[in-house]
């Protein structure tokens, strides 16, 4: 009932700046949770930042903190994340992911927790 559409991945120089989109179609209007993910070859999928419906509560993974800022926009179900002073360890395929269910930011840094993923969007970082 969920559709989740990434974009804004891309090359860029480290330092620089780059924002994402995740844009929920069908019955998104009751998604509460909406997070970002990434994976890097080689490694597991990784959590880095959630946010509730109505930007209530947001929860960031200590790599990024700082560095990224993740936000929503329900009128349009879209989910921001936009990311500054990136480095090369931010490599990685993005994915956005949300679910229906309601509970405490923190319980949304697990993979697990999200019922619906959209497919990804490349994100690389140069020296």
């Amino acid at each position: 009932q969920v559709q989740l559409v990434e974009s804004g991945g891309g090359l860029v120089q480290a330092g620089g700046s780059l924002r994402l989109s995740c844009a929920a179609s069908g019955r998104a209007s009751s998604l509460y949770a909406m997070g970002w993910f990434r994976q890097a070859p080689g490694k597991e999928r990784e959590f880095v930042a959630v946010i509730t419906r109505n930007g209530l509560g947001t929860y960031y993974a200590d790599s990024v903190k700082g560095r990224f800022t993740i936000s929503r926009d329900d009128a349009k179900n879209t989910v921001y994340l936009r990311m500054s002073s990136l480095k090369t360890e931010d490599t990685a395929v993005y994915y956005c992911a949300a679910d229906y269910r309601r509970g405490g930011t923190t319980a949304y840094t697990r993979a697990g927790a999200y019922e619906y993923w959209g497919q990804g969007t490349q994100v690389t970082v140069s020296s």
